[in-house]
């Protein structure tokens, strides 16, 4: 049975992507900060397949430790999803606490290099590891530097991961935009309901992650599309 470590599962992305192994009988670690949502998700993906869920933050060492040895010997999969915005509304940078700064750094771009050295050692040959991103790592949106900046270092990082481990496939993936917690966060009190759900980008994701395509950026989006 082939195993999929998933952060940031419990709702959104995290969620509708482990909704869909689970229905390929995958199985899956997964984690989320908040422990009641996390269950419900444990429980309604336990239907399906096997699931460990451990709750904690993926900015704590011992709680990466504790998810990549619940993975067991072999993970196929790994899957950083788990980030955080920052303030909302977002600052400009030049008013940016560096404080906060560190904390959206630590969630969205070292955490994502902490669980890949944990996991290095259980990680098949071919194995794909992605790397959620944005488009507001490439385009200098007004108000994004925080997120955008981090985001951006991630996909960097991934590249430079993907030419020092050819045997596997590092992938910086962006959904494009979604209907989200997280996206509604970063737009208060405007209606996004025009954004897809993230249910929509699960298909061009996977194709890239169980597919053929070489470690680099990919957009799911355009993927679902073609």
């Amino acid at each position: 049975m082939d195993t999929a470590l998933i952060t940031g599962a419990s709702r959104g992305l995290g969620l509708a992507l482990a909704r869909e192994l689970a229905r390929r009988s995958w199985r899956l670690i997964i984690d989320a900060r908040g422990a009641e949502a996390l269950e419900a998700a444990r429980a309604e993906l336990a239907a399906h397949t096997e699931v460990v869920a451990i709750a904690g933050d993926v900015a704590d060492t011992e709680h990466l430790h504790a998810l990549v040895q619940a993975a067991g010997p072999r993970i196929d999969l790994l899957v950083s999803n788990a980030s955080v915005l920052g303030p909302s509304p977002q600052p400009a940078l030049a008013d940016y606490p560096l404080g906060t700064l560190e904390h959206v750094y630590r969630v969205n771009t070292f955490a994502p290099l902490a669980l890949f050295q944990l996991a290095l050692p259980r990680l098949r040959p071919g194995a794909a590891v992605v790397n959620v991103t944005s488009d507001a790592a490439v385009e200098p949106y007004e108000g994004w530097g925080g997120y955008g900046s981090s985001k951006a270092a991630l996909e960097q990082l991934t590249r430079i991961l993907g030419a020092e481990h050819p045997d596997l496939r590092l992938l910086a993936i962006d959904p494009g935009d979604m209907r989200t917690q997280m996206h509604q966060e970063a737009f208060p009190g405007e209606d996004i309901s025009d954004r897809p759900l993230p249910e929509a980008s699960v298909p061009g994701l996977l194709a890239i992650a169980l597919g053929n395509a070489p470690s680099g950026r990919h957009q799911a989006n355009a993927v679902a599309s073609a």
